[in-house]
């Protein structure tokens, strides 16, 4: 199954869904960004027609402890009870997109998938479809509640604490934060920078072309390859706190490399009192603790 669509591949599965040869396709506005993580306001302002919006920091994540990290998996029953909120029925074809090089989008991808939701990403989000002269709507939409039942363990891509320490001896670990993050220059919000030992840092972004669209899989292949990943590897990644991680996920898959995501990431390893913590530009770095 394919992990993305095009614009045009999106309009042919409205299209036969609208002539109930194809399933009911439900699209998912999921615009947040760091520093400004509510996104209502955009999505109100102009949205794709039907799209509901999603609310990343409240229906994506849950509050949780710092030992948890800033953005704690949300509950499979409260997950359920969003996804019914956004309207889904079981056997419906979601499509998400956002305005932010698809990486909370990919968020909502990740969750979905692993919970046996038939969902892709819009490549290219908001901008790819106004790039062809496509309509937008503005308001609220505001849907029927659905009937979804999410079915727990569809996937097993989740990695935890312990898992990823003693991953780097058979695997590879991939930091996907930027070179200034994983060496510890740059630290704004937890009690340490660094990364995790022996770690290979690999920036999310630079799976992205200049049109916010993922680069195509060969290219992908090329790049996971120079940090030592192809579809044989064992690999799991992580970022600052379990966002750009799972777009990570999304490239990685996309390139047909099968991966599993530590949502807890670097904010809740660093503070895990006790963990080792690595600082410098090479994967073993210069070793401190939590």
């Amino acid at each position: 199954m394919s992990h993305l669509v095009s614009v045009a591949q999106l309009l042919h599965l409205q299209r036969i869904a609208e002539h109930r040869t194809g399933p009911p396709v439900r699209l998912l506005d999921v615009r947040w960004r760091l520093d400004r993580p509510e996104g209502r306001p955009e999505y109100v302002r102009a949205h794709l027609p039907g799209a509901v919006y999603v609310d990343l920091e409240r229906e994506l994540a849950r509050r949780g402890q710092p030992q948890e990290g800033r953005h704690p998996l949300p509950a499979l029953d409260d997950l359920q009870r969003a996804a019914r909120g956004w309207g889904l029925d079981d056997g419906d074809v979601v499509v998400a997109y956002d305005d932010n090089r698809s990486v909370p989008a990919a968020r909502l991808w990740w969750l979905l998938r692993r919970v046996g939701v038939d969902v892709r990403v819009l490549d290219g989000g908001i901008r790819a479809w106004t790039s062809e002269d496509l309509p937008l709507e503005h308001g609220d939409v505001r849907p029927q509640p659905g009937g979804v039942t999410l079915v727990p363990g569809a996937a097993a891509d989740a990695a935890g604490i312990d898992d990823v320490e003693g991953l780097v001896a058979r695997g590879v670990l991939l930091d996907v934060r930027t070179p200034e993050q994983y060496s510890g220059a740059h630290n704004t919000s937890d009690p340490v920078g660094g990364h995790i030992p022996g770690a290979v840092n690999l920036p999310a972004m630079a799976t992205v072309a200049g049109d916010g669209r993922l680069h195509r899989p060969e290219a992908l292949q090329r790049l996971f390859a120079t940090a030592g990943v192809d579809a044989a590897t064992e690999v799991a990644v992580y970022c600052s706190s379990g966002v750009a991680a799972m777009h990570a996920a999304l490239a990685l898959e996309h390139a047909g490399i099968p991966v599993r995501v530590y949502p807890g990431s670097w904010s809740q390893w660093a503070n895990t009192r006790g963990r080792p913590v690595a600082v410098g530009t090479l994967p073993a770095g210069r070793l401190t603790r939590a």
